[in-house]
């Protein structure tokens, strides 16, 4: 049994000291992943590496009575942390392009943006919970591969299957996922002119 599982079973046991040995065990790979996810961001963001693995982190520790059962369960976890994150995130600039309280200004004044990067995660986002009602594991996959950026031998690993089938539901998730974002209307912006 690998160090990483000894103190998950010892945090799972109740043991208050294992928590502050676990995060200097996962600290570096949790730093590489959010970087690779936070190298297909746009360049200007806002949100650091170290600051989404800092809130993942929080999210992991705080929850009530988390215990988790192995390597694979808890990297599950932090992916499904940092995919909050980015999707709460997304959310609340939207919102504040939307204009959520914001001063009007006079449309002429106003630099026309780029089409955000933000919409096509929420919709992902939302692709996605449609896909995970049907295909738990798979979705599992696309969650370990895109919001944490793992290889898919080490989704594999982290997943318990081989790395032939984890290719195999890579490529199912990602014609899926294309086809239902495809398929979504696209939403008209009141300043769009339609």
């Amino acid at each position: 049994m690998s160090d990483l599982t000894h103190i998950l079973t010892a945090i799972e046991q109740g043991d208050a000291r294992a928590t502050d040995e676990l995060l200097p065990i996962v600290y570096n790979e949790l730093r590489r992943l959010a970087a690779c996810k936070m190298a297909n961001e746009r360049a200007g963001h806002t949100l650091q590496p170290t600051a989404l693995v800092h809130e993942a982190w929080l999210k992991l520790v705080d929850a009530p009575a988390q215990s988790w059962q192995n390597r694979a369960h808890f990297f599950g976890a932090a992916a499904e942390a940092m995919r909050r994150i980015l999707i709460d995130r997304a959310r609340r600039k939207r919102r504040q392009r939307r204009g959520s309280g914001a001063e009007h200004l006079d449309a002429d004044e106003v630099e026309i943006a780029s089409p955000a990067p933000d919409d096509q995660l929420l919709a992902l986002n939302a692709a996605l919970d449609r896909f995970a009602e049907l295909e738990p594991q798979q979705a599992e996959l696309v969650k370990l591969r895109y919001f944490v950026g793992l290889k898919i031998k080490d989704a594999a690993e982290v997943l318990g299957v081989s790395e032939a089938t984890a290719k195999r539901w890579w490529a199912y998730a990602r014609a899926w996922l294309y086809h239902e974002i495809r398929s979504e209307p696209t939403p008209i912006s009141p300043t769009s002119g339609a």
